[in-house]
């Protein structure tokens, strides 16, 4: 066989019990949860900032990152709920490169799988403890959501996953709110297949078991833009396409209907500066059409220490290793500006 079985690695159930959550962040995730939930149901009249780190490299910027993010909360939490962005698994283009700290703990170093699980773990609970915001991750591979399913309180499902059965269905089972990216080739209609597959119980197998979910009805959208034929970014943030998506959602029966706008990736061509000024159109947006308020419930921004990107071992702090971030000075700018519109 060309399968190389290296070790077996612990459950679930095994990780946690050995880095537990503490209740008293525990509690603060019960909150976390319930404010976030009450934005995607309408209670709630606050926009979600889905705000960090392409790729959490390292626990002590991100860590970091995330306490900075804490003190600008306070000035705005009557407006907005930061989500701080802690992404332990990343999706690769071509398959090659750094994939997170969950196969790499040290991104200089071999894969390590065992001590990845283990630095994720402890990197979002230091994350909670230090901060008292809770954190969105990427699902990119559904038989991990045990390790992290009593800390994240948003999960996303990425470009190339939201397609994906076992993703879909797994979503089912959630108990917190799961952003299903539009796909690379920008077809809303496979991505509001994948909210409705997410908010419909089902069976199957996972992790060994034979299971059965009841549907996960904080299961939306998020548009991320796209690549036509040629490769060529396409963006899918502007007026016309929200009211499309806007009127694809009301052809469908579907619960609480929600969008958040990435701001980076193909809606920005990954030119990380872009991000201002995409967000602040989608707010110019909202303004004017009280439709598009009620469904954009929240914006996701790229965003570290250090602006720009680099290399793995060139060595600064807090830059990323992965696609170019905005820098922090920009990133408390923008998120005082939202606060005010």
């Amino acid at each position: 066989m060309s399968f190389t079985y290296v070790k077996k690695l612990p459950t679930p159930e095994e990780i946690c019990e050995q880095y537990p959550m503490p209740k008293e962040l525990a509690q603060i995730k019960a909150s976390r949860d319930q404010e976030i939930k009450d934005v995607l149901t309408g209670v709630s009249d606050k926009l979600l900032v889905i705000i960090g780190p392409c790729s959490a490299d390292n626990e002590d910027s991100v860590c970091e990152y995330v306490s900075r993010l804490s003190k600008v909360n306070e000035k705005v939490k009557d407006k907005l709920i930061l989500i701080p962005r802690i992404y332990t698994n990343k999706p690769r283009t071509t398959g090659e490169g750094y994939k997170g700290i969950v196969s790499q703990p040290d991104p200089e170093k071999d894969p390590d799988f065992l001590q990845g699980l283990i630095a994720m773990r402890k990197m979002h609970i230091r994350a909670i403890k230090e901060s008292g915001l809770t954190a969105a991750d990427e699902m990119l591979y559904p038989e991990n959501w045990g390790y992290v399913a009593d800390i994240l309180s948003y999960v996303a499902i990425g470009a190339r996953s939201v397609e994906d059965q076992q993703h879909r269905l797994t979503v089912s089972g959630f108990d917190v709110p799961a952003g299903m990216k539009n796909p690379t080739s920008g077809d809303f209609s496979v991505m509001l297949n994948s909210v409705h597959a997410a908010q419909v119980p089902h069976s199957f197998i996972y992790r060994g078991y034979e299971v059965h979910t009841t549907g996960n009805q904080l299961a939306h959208t998020i548009l991320r833009g796209a690549v036509n034929k040629y490769g060529r970014s396409i963006c899918n943030y502007h007026y016309e396409d929200l009211h499309t998506l806007l009127r694809l959602y009301n052809q469908r029966d579907l619960a609480n209907p929600a969008c958040i706008i990435d701001a980076n990736h193909n809606n920005s061509d990954k030119q990380f500066k872009e991000q201002i000024r995409i967000i602040k159109e989608v707010m110019h947006s909202r303004k004017l059409s009280p439709d598009i308020k009620t469904l954009v419930k929240g914006v996701m921004v790229e965003s570290y220490l250090v602006e720009g990107s680099q290399k793995v071992g060139d060595g600064v702090y807090g830059k990323s290793i992965t696609d170019a971030c905005l820098g922090w000075d920009d990133s408390e700018r923008l998120l005082l500006d939202l606060a005010d519109y």
